[in-house]
């Protein structure tokens, strides 16, 4: 009897045991860890700029051939002439970067681009002194950027999405350059040249990463990127002769320098790596 009591008890205590288990929550699945990606510079991109060119020390110098430096000498040739420009430039770029460790690094990288210069400007004086020259004397001078390319090399920090840098290399533009002396009404010095003039560039910037869900990202891009630069670009010295059409002498030789800067924004459009 006592035997069958412990049995019975022993029987109970392990189907209230079952029932109170079943009753217990199920144990959930620990949540699978997705890490947030690092931002990365490193890709090619394609842009558009636009912003400011001005030349504040693009100068011309002359000199009189033979005796004509006499009318250089009595100012009715000027030695010395400033044609300082100033306009808008507007065209497009494009690069790759690298960035040597994601997140916060250093950046390197190249970029080429070319825009249109509003960049001319046409000076003309009349000069009387009858104690030198009985004519009135009409002097005429020309300059024009037409356009402006480099090709740079890039490097900067990476504060994540933010790029500080400075840049440096090759720069090309389509240079116009022309001087016209009267001596009273008929041309009597011209000389005209239009060519593409060589030098380099160098300048900074600051570039900044938007959300890749952007409005601005209607190319559906990897990143979109805004920017704020400056460039200085010097294209070198050239000699032009302003040969005679009719007067005295040979003529003279007018050197021009072509230099400047330019202050623009940009918008890039980044693909390949997050």
């Amino acid at each position: 009897m006592f035997k069958q009591i412990v049995l019975a008890t022993a029987a109970s205590a392990l189907l209230a045991g079952a029932a109170t288990a079943a009753d217990l929550p199920r144990r959930a699945a620990p949540p699978v860890f997705v890490p947030v990606p690092v931002f990365t510079w490193t890709g090619f991109y394609l842009g558009a700029n636009a912003g400011y060119a001005f030349s504040e020390s693009d100068t011309i110098r002359t000199l009189g051939i033979g005796a004509l430096q006499n009318n250089v000498n009595n100012n009715l040739r000027r030695p010395s002439v400033n044609v300082a420009t100033e306009g808008f430039s507007a065209g497009g770029q494009a690069g790759y970067n690298y960035q040597f460790t994601p997140g916060s690094g250093v950046v390197v990288g190249l970029e080429a681009d070319a825009q249109y210069t509003d960049l001319q400007r046409t000076r003309r004086e009349t000069i009387f002194n009858p104690v030198f020259n009985p004519n009135v004397l009409t002097n005429t001078y020309r300059t024009e950027l037409g356009f402006l390319g480099t090709v740079r090399g890039r490097i900067g920090y990476a504060f994540d999405r933010v790029l500080v840098y400075g840049t440096g290399g090759f720069a090309y533009g389509d240079v116009t350059r022309s001087v016209f002396f009267q001596t009273g009404a008929p041309l009597t010095y011209a000389g005209r040249r239009s060519q593409m003039e060589t030098g380099y560039a160098y300048g900074g910037g600051i570039e900044y990463a938007l959300p890749t869900e952007s409005f601005l990202n209607f190319f559906k891009a990897s990143a979109v990127t805004v920017k704020a630069e400056y460039l200085r670009y010097d294209l070198g010295s050239r000699n032009l002769l302003v040969a005679s059409t009719g007067g005295p002498g040979i003529g003279y030789v007018s050197r021009f320098s072509t230099e400047g800067s330019i202050a623009r924004a940009g918008v890039n459009y980044k693909f390949g790596s997050y």
